[in-house]
């Protein structure tokens, strides 16, 4: 957004210090302008560095166009961004810093150290050497009616002029390390076309019986196929790995079908998503392998012997059938490869991953 016409060098203020703003900030003051990075909390990158937790996924390892269709409706846009920056530019770009990456099983891209801290400290260090100016503290609440910037600080109000400013304050996730999602009613306010901020790569609320709860929160459950229905009505699947959790059901798998499984809860109050539990066998061979004799077992026991299941997985079983599950084997058999779930709800912003929503891309130029 452009505040006034000076002349060249022009001031640019970047408000948000996660890893667009730093970009933003590192790209600009590149291209020889003065550039202010205010930043809400006292150090930037905060959630950059949560994320260095998990290992730090950086990027993706598939191939275009394929990596360009994960953006769904927007992928000709995206590519469009990816022409001029793919994931090969980002892993060069982190080796700038001594950061090497390598791909990993599951097609991810990680750091070698698999550690956020390196790599977010040389490209600080980075940026203040080329002379970005680091302002900490300062959260931003809106314009003034002549333009000014106007930041809440620990020494009170603030007014800053710049010729430009950049907004990259995130979405709504993780409020406590800065991206709180407050930006949006002054951009509302100044009639910028917003689409709500909701919950992305999240878990979902599932109605578990206490007893499986209590039982069972943070067992993986791997490896199982997801089937699930797509907004356009169309069955989809894929095979990976999840987490049944306390309140639901959570993991990789799971936020991959995220977008899909919230919009339909949006339409229709609830998503349904069926889990294959055994992979590699189909349903006439699981009921043949478990009309075997029990010998005395418990029936859980036989879902273990016969079926390969292990502990969680056999619960799943018993929470959907019931205890009685072994009276009717052709129901096991057929619930081991298509197990529903009735999905209630997605996590809370405050929890999850990432969040959609926001400025909706209509609203903006070729520039952004």
């Amino acid at each position: 957004m452009s505040n006034r016409n000076t002349a060249l060098p022009q001031r640019v203020a970047v408000i948000g210090g996660g890893p667009a703003g730093l970009f933003a900030a590192e790209r600009l003051c590149a291209a020889g302008l003065e550039v202010d990075l205010y930043e809400a909390k006292g150090s930037p990158g905060r959630k950059f560095l949560i994320a260095g937790k998990g290992g730090l996924n950086l990027t993706h390892s598939d191939p275009r166009p394929l990596f360009d269709s994960r953006y769904r409706e927007q992928a000709a846009v995206v590519g469009s961004w990816l022409d001029d920056f793919d994931a090969q530019a980002l892993r060069d770009w982190a080796a700038g810093f001594g950061v090497e990456t390598y791909v990993g099983s599951s097609g991810r891209v990680f750091p070698v150290d698999r550690k956020a801290a390196p790599l977010l400290r040389g490209w600080v260090r980075r940026l203040k050497e080329q002379g970005v100016r680091l302002h900490a503290n300062h959260r931003w609440i809106g314009w003034r009616d002549d333009g000014a910037l106007r930041f809440e600080t620990e020494d009170g109000a603030v007014e800053v002029h710049a010729d430009a400013t950049l907004l990259a304050m995130g979405g709504g996730s993780w409020p406590q390390l800065g991206s709180d999602g407050t930006w949006v009613s002054p951009l509302q306010a100044r009639g910028v076309d917003i689409a709500p901020l909701q919950s992305a790569n999240c878990g979902f609320d599932v109605d578990w019986t206490p007893f499986f709860a209590q039982r069972n929160a943070g067992a993986p459950l791997k490896p199982v196929v997801a089937h699930w229905i797509d907004l356009a009505g169309q069955p989809q699947s894929l095979q990976g790995e999840c987490v049944a959790s306390e309140y639901g059901i959570e993991g990789s798998l799971i936020y991959a079908l995220a977008a899909d499984l919230r919009e339909t809860i949006n339409r229709d109050g609830h998503a349904m998503l069926w889990l294959d539990l055994v992979p590699g066998r189909d349903e006439a061979r699981l009921l043949a392998d478990l009309s075997r004799p029990r010998k005395g077992r418990s029936f859980g026991e036989h879902l273990r012997r016969q079926a390969g299941l292990d502990a969680v997985k056999a619960a799943l079983v018993f929470e959907i059938l019931g205890k009685e599950a072994g009276n009717d084997l052709p129901a096991v058999a057929a619930t081991l490869k298509r197990l529903p779930l009735r999905l209630l709800r997605p996590r809370p912003m405050a929890e999850v991953i990432s969040t959609a929503g926001g400025v909706r891309l209509g609203a903006l130029d070729d520039g952004l």
